[in-house]
Order: C-alpha cells, then sequence, then structure tokens
C-alpha cells in the first residue's frame, strides 16, 4: 500500500460541492481508502485571473494502484464531474492531482511526482500542513522549511 496525497481545485458549478463529492468519491477508488482530509480553503486562481476564485484541499489515500492506474482514475473522477481543458490553470469544474506518492519521484511524459508546483503553492501545503505537519518532500525539504517562505493567503471555509 502507498500512500498518496491528493491536491483538489474546483472554481465552477459550486466548488464546494464539486470537492465535498469527489473526496467521497476518492473514498471509494478502486484498491484505495481515504485516511484524511484537509479543510476547505478560499484562493486566489493561478494564471488568468478572469476566472472564480477557487476552493480547495488536499486528501490523503492508501493505494494498492500503480501511480498511472491511480492518475487514469482521478482524470476519470474530473471526466465524471464535466471537466474541460479550456486553457491552460483555467477554470474547472475539478481538478485533481497527485501531489505525493510516499518518496517516490517519477518523470514521465504523463506524471510528475512530486507535483512540480507543490512546494510553491500556499493552496497545496497549508492544507497539507493540516494532515501531516511533520511531512518531508523527497527533495529533503520540509513542510515547515516551505510554509515559512510562503504568505498565507487562504480563508478556511468553515463548512
Amino acid at each position: 500500500m502507498a500512500l498518496a496525497y491528493i491536491g483538489l481545485g474546483a472554481n465552477l458549478d459550486q466548488p464546494q460541492q464539486q470537492l465535498k463529492q469527489a473526496l467521497r468519491e476518492l473514498a471509494h477508488l478502486p484498491e484505495s481508502s481515504l485516511v484524511a482530509q484537509s479543510s476547505l480553503y478560499h484562493s486566489k486562481p493561478v494564471g488568468p485571473q478572469d476566472q472564480p476564485d477557487y476552493v480547495n484541499a488536499v486528501a490523503l489515500i492508501e493505494t494498492e494502484l500503480e501511480p498511472l492506474a491511480l492518475l487514469d482514475a482521478l482524470q476519470q473522477l474530473e471526466q465524471d464531474h464535466g471537466r474541460i481543458r479550456k486553457r491552460h490553470w483555467g477554470e474547472r469544474t475539478l481538478d485533481l492531482d497527485i501531489i505525493l506518492i510516499d518518496d517516490q519521484i517519477i518523470d514521465s511524459e504523463r506524471l510528475q511526482v512530486p507535483h512540480p508546483f507543490a512546494q510553491q503553492r500556499s493552496f497545496v501545503l497549508f492544507p497539507l500542513s493540516e494532515i501531516n505537519p511533520q511531512l518531508t518532500f523527497p527533495n529533503g525539504m520540509s513542510l515547515e522549511q516551505l510554509l515559512t517562505e510562503l504568505d498565507n493567503d487562504l480563508i478556511r471555509i468553515r463548512a
């Protein structure tokens, strides 16, 4: 069994509901179980600013799926939520990203783990710290170190 941290984001079609439903669906992925989930957070979009703010969260799952099979399952969930890729870093009904899988480093055409931008994004790091404040990335950087370098520009959602 591998531990995988999944980043969730949405800014269309009732984003809070999209994430809550996606978390329920993550709990039922084949050969997987949901171990923990962060609170939901509002964040400003990365990229084009002419889109609504996002709702983000992080989930921890335990899975026997191989990394590419996990990616396929997550992309199917995105499709089930009506995801359409209109533009790079654009609006979406659901975005699911593999942030980490144990201490693995994967650099393939389809998948990069750790997620290449995770260490720079408050909407990933702050929810991650809720789940595992002692987390260390495969490059040796601790979550605690990374958090000191970022502004917490998130708004926690009480839901």
